[in-house]
């Protein structure tokens, strides 16, 4: 029989022999604990580093190519793993967006610089002054350099480039440039005047109607006195012969254009205008850089848009077909490419496609750069082969569509949560995709953009207009010219028909007020036969191609 005492002293070995069972089995839990996290550590680096190496081999590519930076996987760069776009790619047009601050300048301005250096020009819309650095070496710093190594550009050193800044008619900084009302052409007049369908329309028919009499539409007086003329009772008939165009629909375009040259706009269109090939010149081997800025139109951001888009449709017109180069002979980036497309017409919208889709064979790279990719209408960024997205801020509802349908734009990525990571870039990161050599899609790169050589900074505004009056395009584009168009046309005519002065006015009978000469042109019957008669003249129609714009010949 077991005594109590017996009993407890059982009882008390029992319950050390658990004590100790329990230390042991907690202390191999804990060491099972440091084995996982150890091997988890382990691993973890090797599988960043094999998605980055994954990612990276997709931009491996065998022709030249332009450097943008290298992967980024977990917010860790590895420079090993570049990240480049196919030169001979670049015709394949492109985008790059992001929100404000993002750091879309700074790429645009990489891009421009890599072009230039393997000898490709470069169109650029400079709106804010930003991009006027590319002209003089950048700021040599630990902190650039540091940026450097991370994205792999070993090679970086501060560099300037062959720039060119003009102004989009002579009330800017740089060399003034312009366009003639009739190569223009009624399209992109009429994006510009902001007139609806049916008023384009009919400004279509005036300019047919003046072409078919061979009357030169050089600067807003010529197309402004055709205009008076058609809206008179002496122009009644002509109104009515170019497809019943009401009087009231005329009238308002006549204002538009009378608006338009009360804001300027006048100083943009006449002669001399601008040659295509000079925006096709290189530099001791480098591409040329030719910035436009606004100059006096900033009040009418949408005229500079849309004259950057004549340039273009100008260049299809006298480029011949190139097929596939190992470069491209230019590339043309739009800035602030919202405003092309905001409040277009349809036959405006469908002249940008068919632009951007036919001068890839003529071997030019269109870029657009805006906020937002939905910014871009979906059958122009169909067109679109590389994709640079820097930061979007996703604040309101409007916003989260955007976002979503931005994400629906890039290939399925296993690496990166594009939704989230479209809102978590910093400054200077960007998710990228563009075409291989092969035509396909690379693979979604998350990637740190490399900086720069050039100054990333302003020149100043003194500094830009001592540039330009130093320029070669200075004597050939720096004096308005002024030759005889329609304008002087009818007032020769005018002239001849009614060479008698007027006789005195009666006693007692109040003095008219003169008449503007514009309004004597118009007024004068002799201006119908004039009119008439030039067609046979001129003995030709004008030839109109993209947009309505005059062919050169």
């Amino acid at each position: 029989m077991t005594t109590p005492q017996e009993k407890a002293a059982a009882a008390r070995k029992a319950a050390e022999e658990a004590a100790r069972v329990a230390a042991e089995a907690a202390e191999a839990a804990e060491a099972a604990e440091r084995a996982a996290a150890a091997n988890t550590e382990s691993s973890t680096a090797p599988t960043e580093s094999a998605a980055a190496a994954a990612i990276g081999a997709g931009y491996a590519f065998d022709g030249a190519a332009l450097e943008l930076g290298s992967v980024m996987v977990d917010g860790v760069a590895d420079p090993t793993a570049r990240v480049r776009i196919p030169l001979r790619m670049m015709n394949r047009h492109g985008l790059v967006a992001g929100a404000t601050g993002t750091g879309k300048t700074k790429t645009l301005q990489g891009i421009a610089e890599q072009l230039s250096r393997a000898g490709v020009p470069v169109v650029m819309a400079d709106i804010k002054g930003d991009l006027s650095g590319l002209s003089e070496p950048g700021a040599d710093n630990d902190k650039i350099r540091a940026r450097a190594t991370e994205t792999a550009a070993t090679d970086w050193a501060p560099s300037a480039f062959p720039t060119e800044f003009v102004s989009l008619g002579t009330g800017g900084i740089g060399v003034p440039i312009r366009a003639t009302i009739s190569s223009f052409g009624p399209i992109l007049l009429s994006k510009v005047l902001g007139l609806n369908d049916t008023q384009e329309s009919t400004l279509g028919l005036i300019f047919h109607w003046a072409d078919q009499r061979g009357l030169a539409l050089l600067d807003l007086k010529d197309l402004r006195a055709v205009i008076t003329h058609l809206t008179s009772p002496e122009g009644k008939q002509d109104l009515k012969g170019i497809g019943g165009v009401s009087a009231q629909t005329a009238g308002v375009i006549l204002r538009a254009l009378v608006n338009l040259e009360a804001e300027g706009g006048d100083t943009f269109f006449g002669e001399p205008e601008l040659d295509p090939a000079d925006l096709l010149r290189t530099a001791g081997g480098q591409g040329v850089i030719t910035l436009f800025e606004l100059g006096q139109q900033a009040a009418r951001p949408v005229l500079f848009s849309t004259f950057l888009m004549w340039v273009l449709a100008d260049l299809f017109q006298v480029l011949p077909e190139e097929g596939d180069l190992d470069k491209p002979k230019l590339v043309f980036i739009f800035d602030e490419a919202h405003l092309l497309f905001a409040e277009a017409s349809k036959a405006f919208l469908q002249q940008v496609e068919q632009t951007v889709k036919l001068i890839r064979s003529k071997g030019v790279g269109v870029f657009f750069c805006t906020q937002l990719p939905t910014d871009i209408p979906n059958p122009v960024l169909s067109q679109l082969g590389a994709r640079v997205q820097h930061a979007l801020r996703a604040f309101t509802p409007d916003d989260q569509k955007a976002l979503s349908k931005t994400v629906r734009t890039y290939p399925k990525s296993t690496v990166y949560d594009l939704e989230s990571a479209l809102t978590s870039l910093g400054t200077g990161e960007a998710i990228v995709t563009v075409l291989s050599e092969q035509g396909a899609p690379t693979p979604v790169a998350w990637t740190k953009v490399a900086p720069p050589r050039s100054l990333m900074d302003t020149i100043g505004a003194d500094t830009i207009k001592s540039k330009a009056l130093g320029s070669a395009l200075q004597g050939k584009y720096g004096q308005t010219i002024d030759r005889e168009s329609a304008y002087e046309m009818l007032l020769a005519s005018v002239a001849a028909a009614d060479p008698a002065p007027e006789a005195a006015p009666a006693p007692g009978r109040a003095e008219p007020a003169d008449d503007s000469a514009a309004d004597r042109i118009m007024s004068n019957p002799a201006v119908k036969s004039f009119l008439r008669s030039a067609a046979s003249a001129a003995g030709r129609e004008i030839s109109r191609s993209l947009f309505g714009t005059r062919r050169r010949r």
